[in-house]
């Protein structure tokens, strides 16, 4: 899908230049926008995702009234290069101090990713998330898993009043059934078509968690427009013999399926706007500060934080014995390991993986759907905590780990490879949502 962009011009009418400047957007955004026909500034406009000014002219200052009533995103792209050019900063400045909001990117990269995020604006309204659980918050750590706004009637319905998504629930104790009753051979065969990197487990646990894929795809066929999927598979995780984590993997790598870890919706869904936005690797996982002390240590079963320097600004990550969920594709090494977590069946698996370190981005929408905390940092390394819930998990350095204390909305964050606060805030202004940046 394509962003529908609307071209405008200034009233008394066109000129080469606009035309010229329309047919390079057309060249240079042919791979993510759609070009509409252009439009008069004031005319009543088509159906489009934003609208475009492919040149500016000081009849700006004169119809401002006639900018007021544009309802859609403005987006100023008026240099040959796919950028704003320098001299049109004194028109947006001026929009912007009556009170209009206008997106005006300074590199290419920057244009294609606001078009990539209006896109995504579009396809939420037809996406469905399918997620798997039954008495959410009833089954093991209730004391734990009844505290989470994702499970909340009020939570889904924000998700759909802000972004359109329509959130499918499904019995996981019924799909639980579904997959162990998948024939060893079916799974076998689909195990032989594809490659996956084993350490430690036997081939019964490797075969559950096949079925366990081909159940879940099964069931997303029923539904159209499926782009997340989710499965409370801790806290209910008495209903499978196994978890889903290479399922995860197999249908993001497959068909781009965004997956949820403890059908987390939240999580599933700041994901899926970041990953189709940007482009860029992205993961979940838990926020272990430092500054945390005891509380962090001991759900993970360990003793102590790694040294490190101006430990007050780091945070451990870890989920489910390793960094979490992380795509083949995405990572520098992966894995599928045993079980490490006490709380699911002797016969699960996890993914042993890990990111590239370097540069790193941490980001979640909160709870009101109208806010994202972000957070630029970098993924310094791993550390090893044999017999305990974190074999290996990253340490992770933030600017201000205390003012990060203070501004966290869940326990449950997204990891993306690189810097990418800036584009973050780029896809914010796309959604009308304020970034808040730690």
């Amino acid at each position: 899908m394509k962003a529908r962009l609307a071209p405008l011009y200034f009233d008394p009418g066109r000129d080469a230049d606009f035309d010229t400047q329309l047919a390079t957007l057309q060249t240079l955004l042919a791979d993510v926008a759609e070009l509409l026909d252009p439009v008069a500034l004031g005319d009543r406009l088509p159906e489009a995702e934003a609208v475009v000014f492919p040149q500016f002219l000081g009849e700006a200052y004169r119809q401002v009234d006639r900018f007021k009533k544009i309802d859609v995103p403005i987006l100023i792209i008026t240099s040959e290069f796919g950028t704003l050019s320098m001299w049109d900063w004194e028109i947006a400045g001026y929009l912007k101090s009556a009170g209009v909001k206008t997106i005006a990117p300074y590199t290419l990269q920057q244009t294609k990713t606001i078009c990539r995020a209006l896109a995504v604006k579009r396809e939420l309204q037809q996406t469905k998330f399918l997620v798997f659980q039954d008495n959410p918050g009833e089954g093991f750590q209730a004391s734990i898993f009844k505290r989470f706004y994702w499970w909340e009637d009020e939570c889904t319905q924000r998700m759909l009043d802000k972004f359109g998504v329509t959130v499918v629930k499904r019995s996981f104790k019924e799909l639980g059934e579904r997959a162990k009753a998948i024939p060893d051979l079916e799974a076998e065969e689909a195990w032989s078509t594809r490659q996956i990197s084993t350490s430690g487990l036997p081939t019964p646990a490797i075969r559950s968690a096949f079925k366990l894929y081909l159940a879940v795809r099964r069931e997303m066929e029923r539904y159209a427009n499926v782009g997340a999927v989710g499965i409370n598979c801790l806290n209910e995780s008495h209903f499978s013999d196994t978890t889903p984590c290479l399922a995860w993997n197999l249908l993001f790598e497959e068909q781009q399926i965004i997956w949820g870890c403890e059908a987390d919706t939240v999580s599933m869904l700041t994901k899926y706007i970041l990953h189709k936005s940007l482009d860029v690797p992205i993961m979940m996982t838990n926020l272990y500060p430092f500054l945390l002390g005891q509380a962090a240590l001991k759900h993970e079963r360990i003793s102590n934080f790694p040294a490190v320097e101006n430990p007050e600004d780091c945070l451990l990550v870890a989920h489910c014995g390793y960094l979490g969920v992380v795509p083949q594709s995405f990572a520098a090494e992966w894995t599928l390991r045993p079980k490490v977590l006490a709380i699911v069946d002797d016969n699960a698996s996890a993914i042993d993986a890990r990111l590239p370190t370097g540069d790193a981005t941490l980001a979640k929408l909160d709870a009101s759907m109208d806010r994202m905390t972000v957070v630029a940092g970098s993924l310094e390394g791993y550390v090893q905590y044999p017999g305990s819930d974190c074999l290996n998990g990253g340490v992770i350095r933030v600017p201000d780990g205390r003012r990060m204390m203070e501004r966290l909305s869940s326990h449950h964050y997204l990891l993306m490879t690189g810097d990418n606060a800036a584009d973050v805030g780029l896809v914010g202004k796309v959604f009308g949502l304020e970034i808040e940046q730690i």
